[in-house]
């Protein structure tokens, strides 16, 4: 019986739906799922076929490969201003033939420019409310389940009275079935006037913009015609003659497409599931301008969140055109502190990773070598923003008109109740370790990214440049007394900041590293959620998934349960209003388990761009069982685990046309062939088989 399905998941430019989008390109790039049920397949050619405008423009032939992501379109330059499409079908390594994909629709742009990236439009989606209840007062309470951005509609399905009714949304409650009317911080609240026309019976609540996070730059501006939002999950109907019927509300979210089915997690662990549901939810949530922006306050796009978002997302839908927009975006449009410059060669490298497609690369190149700062390095290699090395050239190479600062973490203490802030007590010495070990991820990236784009010489250099940097940091910034690394040059202190990113990045040499974790493990949660990331990441690299596993399950308030323990279901820009007194709870910066839950508990990476080959090194720590479907380009990866008394099983599935890894769990470091397909394992304590 044949195996073989037609190809799925067609993406031109990284869109899963081009539709009319003006792509500024003549050739295009493509990718598609491979559709084999068969053990074992590997795709051993292809066949694209691209028409417009009613005329076949390019037929690959078939075509000996088993390429099925980033595919160059390899005929004449398409011609601009025409409505395409095109189509793939694949052979495995059987000989055997899928049928043709339906076709997917794309548009080429009026005028072709150089390399740019370019997203799908947002949509607007009506979602019903979860519950309406008219309280004892006359007021209508409508709560829909969960927080999202947008703003609501009225149907009446009968008539009413002329006349003014005021309609509040919100995001947290004041008590049963009452919004807070004075929330902390940058919580949302807002009342509006809505009058009520004599045979009108539809109305959708205009927003009125706020000029904090309306004015561009640096705000990012809602996109055109979608109009504005305001997060919230309850709403309050003033002034309703009879009760509102749950029919007659809805509300009208905006988000980046999202497909929910992409992942999933379940666990022997209630409040782990719960934090999964909450991060996953956030990223959706959050995309409302379609590139990663900080939350509602400023809707300011930086480059740590961006990098969190993205991978995060990542984590929770096969989607990858909106982090590349949003990288692309922060590129020209920078932030102020040194480590954030820095971050945009960490999401230029996962971009390449996740979708194999080197152009973003090869387009921004001479961007990225200014953000690695190295013209900021003394002749040890270590950089500093306070040195006089600064100048106004350094500043203009990385497109921002202001000063840089070292930012370690945030907020500082100004920000927090008893001005503690974030930083672990970190001494912001003009030589940071925090900062040098950026720096130094930095330029080992930027190494394997000149590799990429045949920048042999360049690579060569990063190279040396970043083993410099790794000795002066190990001579200079390490105690060897106490087993730690400093804060700064000249510091005496020791930051959990300062430990888990050299752990983090790779620095720490193999006779330090115990001591190193055990410090990190012994500061706990010392950090905000944009550091928590990191730290997760750190632990996980280095086999600490029960004390990473405790961090995210802790039920004190510097975790993710207190954020559902607060009333949000949507992650907050800080633990909670002390630790950071303007904070949002509309902030993917804080969502980091939706990425480390698949990449290190579910242990799912790419090996190869592109996920050719990958990476299943499962870290369930103390849980008794789980199961993750894990979203990637070439299609969903599975891991099922259970623990009992005897040992565990374990089955992982990789989507066709791939291979990969895997490490046991709780193993040697030794890894395991995987072919695509379905993969049992029982290991008993002791024993394998």
């Amino acid at each position: 019986m044949p195996t073989a399905s037609a190809p799925s998941d067609l993406r031109c430019e990284l869109l899963r739906r081009p539709g009319d989008l003006p792509l500024a390109t003549a050739r295009p790039v493509f990718s598609w799922v491979v559709n084999d049920g068969a053990p074992e397949t590997m795709q051993a050619a292809y066949r694209i076929q691209v028409e417009g405008g009613g005329t076949l423009l390019w037929d690959s032939r078939k075509t000996e490969s088993d390429e099925s992501v980033a595919v160059a379109f390899a005929g004449p330059d398409l011609p601009s201003g025409t409505a395409c499409q095109w189509r793939v079908k694949t052979w495995s390594q059987r000989g055997e033939e899928s049928p043709w994909s339906p076709w997917q629709g794309f548009r080429t742009a009026a005028e072709f420019l150089p390399y740019r990236a370019v997203g799908e439009p947002v949509v607007q989606r009506e979602a019903a409310p979860a519950r309406v209840v008219r309280r004892a007062d006359g007021v209508d309470f409508v709560d829909f389940g969960k927080a999202m951005f947008g703003t609501v509609v009225l149907r009446f399905t009968g008539p009413v009275a002329p006349g003014d009714i005021r309609v509040a949304l919100g995001e947290c409650l004041a008590g049963a079935d009452t919004l807070e009317r004075q929330p902390k911080g940058s919580i949302r609240y807002r009342e509006l006037g809505l009058a009520l026309l004599a045979g009108q019976r539809e109305y959708r609540l205009e927003i009125p913009s706020d000029k904090r996070n309306t004015t561009c730059p640096p705000a990012v501006p809602m996109p055109a015609g979608v109009g504005e939002v305001l997060p919230f999950r309850y709403a309050e109907i003033t002034g309703l003659p009879r009760p509102l019927a749950a029919g007659e509300i809805r509300r009208l979210d905006t988000f980046y497409p999202f497909a929910d089915e992409a992942s999933a997690f379940a666990s022997s662990s209630p409040e782990l599931d719960q934090v999964w549901d909450l991060c996953k939810h956030s990223i959706k949530a959050t995309s409302f301008t379609g590139i990663y922006v900080d939350g509602d306050r400023e809707r300011i796009a930086y480059e740590a969140d961006a990098f969190i978002n993205q991978l995060a997302h990542y984590g929770v839908d096969a989607e990858y055109a909106m982090a590349r927009v949003s990288h692309e975006f922060l590129i020209t449009r920078p932030t102020w502190p040194t480590e954030w410059i820095l971050h945009s060669i960490l999401i230029a490298w996962a971009d390449f990773e996740y979708t194999g497609d080197d152009r973003s690369l090869r387009a921004r190149y001479a961007d990225l070598q200014a953000k690695t700062l190295r013209s900021l390095a003394r002749a040890d290699g270590l950089i500093s923003v306070e040195t006089g090395l600064l100048t106004q050239a350094v500043l203009d190479s990385v497109y921002i008109d202001r000063p840089l600062r070292d930012i370690v973490d945030w907020p500082p203490g100004s920000f927090t109740q008893g001005g503690q802030g974030e930083r672990d007590g970190h001494d912001m010495r003009p030589v940071n370790t925090v900062v040098q070990a950026f720096h130094f991820q930095a330029l080992k990236l930027m190494a394997w990214i000149a590799e990429q784009v045949g920048q042999d010489g360049d690579s060569a250099e990063y190279r040396r440049q970043a083993e410099q940097v790794c000795q002066s940091i190990n001579s200079l910034l390490f105690d060897p007394e106490r087993g730690v690394y400093l804060d700064g040059e000249g510091s005496e202190h020791a930051s959990l900041h300062a430990n888990l990113f050299p752990l983090l990045f790779g620095l720490v040499p193999p006779p330090r590293v115990r001591r190193v974790v055990d410090f990190v493990k012994s500061r706990g949660m010392a950090c905000s959620v944009y550091a928590a990331h990191h730290l997760l990441e750190a632990l996980y690299l280095h086999g600490e998934a029960d004390h990473a596993l405790s961090l995210m399950t802790a039920d004190h308030d510097r975790g993710w349960l207190n954020m559902l323990r607060a009333g949000s279901t949507v992650t907050l820009e800080a633990w909670d209003w002390k630790y950071k007194n303007n904070l949002d709870w509309n902030h993917a910066w804080g969502a980091a388990p939706a990425g480390v839950i698949p990449r290190w508990l579910a242990g799912v990476r790419p090996l190869e761009p592109g996920f050719a080959r990958i990476l299943v090194a499962p870290q369930p720590g103390a849980l008794e069982q789980f199961s993750a479907r894990v979203p990637t380009i070439r299609g969903p990866v599975t891991v099922e685990y259970r623990r009992d008394g005897q040992g565990y099983d374990l089955a992982v599935t990789l989507p066709a046309n791939t291979q990969g890894v895997l490490r046991l769990p709780g193993g040697d470091g030794e890894t395991i062939p995987l072919a695509s397909g379905t993969q049992r394992r029982r290991v008993d304590f002791g024993k394998t088989k």
